[in-house]
């Protein structure tokens, strides 16, 4: 006789039945009940293993799904544990009570605790987001066992029975209502299986009720594992009449056989194995399988952790095209090979969402919808100890495989950066591995920058030096000031040394003229023109003691001035004098020092220098304008305009400096400093082309 009654629902499990609520995505029932049969087969498995029960010879753990669109059913099969008449009354009438945490204290003395979804329990209510009617089939594994039959409608009434069920395991029947008829679609049951369990731990098979596992193939295909349902001979070919030919030849007999099922599911997926025991096209295999990419990704990054926390994935570093492409990633999320999400922002830092890759954490706390991370200290944790292998496999690269690490720098470069700004533990390790190249497209870390001493191009003699031997080597440079100058280069030397400068360039273009002083004295320098370089050089500064980034335009270095002596330095500071005396009638500008200098390049004739300090100051005002605020003007302050004595134009009007074309020389001289750092305002433009053609008339 049927037994009736009404499922035990109170006010605090309510709400997880309440249909299309409980789950964000509905196709996601197909997971649930998946995801239950894998478990119903690991806890037999588990029973097993403690002595609790023995599994048949030759037992594989399997599950089918099987669809039918003409009687809108769908059924999930396994061969797992089973239930008793007790166990669902418990597990299933009693909605909300998970099977997991029962189990696992029924045998926390014989086993570990395994982090097992429960085999019934809230998931099992998610077939109701789709199914008007709910049946169960389910025989247990417990000796004298009788199969029970339940079934629901999905209101709070259920019946359940005695069934007729001979093998051990679970089938559940989910009778689909008329708006979700698309989910007993054989494709479409694909798809979703395929999205959620591509990786179970155990077989997935799909087939359609009713439909015959069958092909035709070539009688000379023949394996003996197949099994032949017919035997169809060959045909001879038929004229146009129709009539068979019989001069010709017969095709090829053929079989009618039995396919053999294939899973859908992958049960070893790669980040489950050893990254020993993966080879590098099994990398890129999976990396197309799972993300549709074929474009190789640059590198990846195998993570197997066991303690204090268990966790295993892959993550790639994806090949972008930073002009077309977007470059936030996809990080998949696994619970024991079970998918979970693809948008965990939680447990990737933010500056490593461009990553591609897996990550199963069965430790991982989920909702109720298993659809979205708690944010707690624990998904920290995890978090960080992600930032932490990222930054281990960037440094090993650097240290042992510097050619590929500088061939994927500039791809990596502005996310490291970021990463850099937003996490100090993470800037901490990498500090000593950021790339910077310079200004002949050489790479090199910060302590190489620091290490790299220019290379003294003074003019004077060059002779040719010899070691003990008599072999030629480097060639010295012989002042013709004298020892004096030659110590106090060392002392300008070990001084440069201890302030541990690094001058960079923004822009190659406009700042053209000072990368070719610098290129001949052999002064280095480095590129760093991204927006995101300049709060990048200021966190590098705050975290290395002594370290200073310089624009290549913030000052006037002494390898590019001539040795200064005591005559030489009375000199500069009486013809400073005259220049500013004509700085002051000509320009009229207060916030500018004028200066003048003995630059070893005689063809420059003006620079124009701004103060590190002061543009960024600038710059960050610039920023804050940018963001609505009201800064009023600008005002450019630490500007220095260098003129060097060196160079005829400057030496004219030295000579001449009350000469009727000394003004319009010294006006000209400004303006090509100006140009040096930026664009002119169209006013002056206009005025400086006005007077070129003028100047030029004069040579004429």
């Amino acid at each position: 006789m049927a037994a009736k009654g009404s499922l035990s629902i109170s006010s605090e499990n309510i709400f997880p039945i309440i249909k299309k609520w409980m789950y964000s995505d509905q196709d996601i029932f197909y997971r649930e009940l998946v995801s239950n049969a894998s478990d119903a087969i690991t806890k037999l498995k588990k029973l097993d293993m403690m002595g609790e029960y023995s599994l048949p010879e030759g037992f594989k753990g399997k599950i089918e799904v099987e669809v039918s669109p003409e009687n809108k059913t769908i059924k999930v099969r396994d061969n797992g544990l089973g239930m008793t008449e007790e166990e669902v009354e418990q597990y299933i009438n009693q909605i909300a009570f998970s099977g997991a945490s029962d189990f696992i204290a029924k045998y926390k003395d014989k086993t570990n605790e395994d982090q097992i979804i429960g085999h019934f329990g809230l998931g099992f209510y998610s077939a109701f987001m789709v199914a008007d009617e709910v049946e169960i089939n389910t025989l247990s594994y417990k000796n004298g066992a009788k199969a029970v039959h339940w079934t629901c409608n999905g209101g709070t009434d259920y019946e359940m029975e005695e069934g007729n069920k001979a093998e051990v395991g679970t089938e559940i029947i989910l009778h689909v209502a008329d708006d979700c008829e698309k989910y007993c679609n054989k494709y479409e049951a694909d798809d979703v299986l395929r999205k959620y369990c591509s990786f179970m731990p155990y077989e997935i098979y799909l087939n359609k009720e009713g439909e015959e596992l069958t092909e035709t193939i070539k009688a000379s295909e023949k394996l003996d594992t197949d099994t032949v349902l017919e035997e169809i001979p060959g045909e001879y070919p038929k004229d146009k009449d129709g009539n068979e030919d019989t001069t010709k030849e017969k095709s090829e007999d053929r079989l009618k056989i039995k396919k053999r099922p294939v899973p859908l599911n992958d049960t070893t997926p790669l980040w489950a194995k050893h990254p020993n025991d993966c080879t590098e096209e099994e990398y890129k295999e999976f990396y197309r399988k799972v993300f549709h990419d074929y474009k190789e990704p640059l590198f990846w990054i195998h993570l197997n952790m066991d303690y204090p926390f268990n966790l295993k994935g892959i993550l790639y570093f994806p090949k972008i095209n930073m002009e077309f492409e977007s470059i936030e990633g996809v990080i998949k999320l696994y619970n024991n090979q079970v998918f979970i999400a693809d948008n965990i922002k939680e447990v990737i830092p933010e500056y490593l969402m461009l990553l591609k890759g897996v990550i199963d954490c069965p430790d991982l706390p989920l909702n109720v919808s298993r659809s979205a991370l708690q944010n707690d200290g624990f998904v920290k944790k995890i978090s960080e100890y992600i930032s932490k292998k990222v930054a281990d496999k960037l440094a090993g690269m650097c240290k042992t495989e510097r050619e590929a690490y500088e061939k994927y720098w500039d791809d990596i470069s502005p996310f490291i950066k970021y990463g850099c700004l937003k996490d100090d533990k993470f800037c901490t390790k990498m500090t000593d591995y950021i790339l910077f190249k310079d200004l002949e497209g050489k790479y090199m870390t910060l302590p190489e920058c620091l290490e790299v001493k220019p290379v003294d191009k003074e003019e004077g003699e060059e002779s040719e030096a010899v070691d003990a031997d008599g072999n030629k080597v480097e060639s010295e440079i012989v002042s013709p000031e004298g020892s004096e100058e030659a110590a106090s280069d060392e002392d300008a030397s070990e001084e440069e040394k201890k302030e541990k400068k690094v001058y960079y360039v923004t822009d190659e273009v406009q700042q053209s003229q000072y990368i070719n002083m610098f290129k001949k004295a052999g002064k280095p320098a480095v590129v760093l023109k991204d927006t995101i370089d300049q709060p990048f050089m200021q966190q590098l500064e705050s975290k290395n003691e002594g370290v200073k980034f310089m624009r290549i335009d913030a000052e006037l270095t002494e390898d590019l001035k001539t040795k200064e002596t005591k005559k030489l330095k009375e000199e500069l500071e009486a013809q400073t004098k005259v220049l500013e005396k004509i700085f002051k009638k000509v320009i009229k500008k207060d916030n500018i020092t004028v200066k003048a200098e003995k630059l070893k390049n005689k063809d420059i004739s003006s620079m124009l220098t701004v103060s590190e300090e002061s543009r960024r100051m600038q710059d960050m005002m610039k920023m804050y304008a940018m963001n609505g605020m009201d800064m009023g003007s600008l005002p450019k302050t630490g500007q220095t305009l260098i003129l060097n004595t060196s160079n005829k134009l400057v030496q004219k009007i030295l000579e001449d400096e009350n000469g009727e074309n000394s003004d319009i020389l010294f006006e000209q001289l400004y303006d090509l400093a100006r140009l040096q750092n930026e664009p002119l305002e169209p006013e002056a433009m206009t005025k400086f082309i006005a007077r070129s053609n003028k100047l030029l008339s004069m040579l004429a």
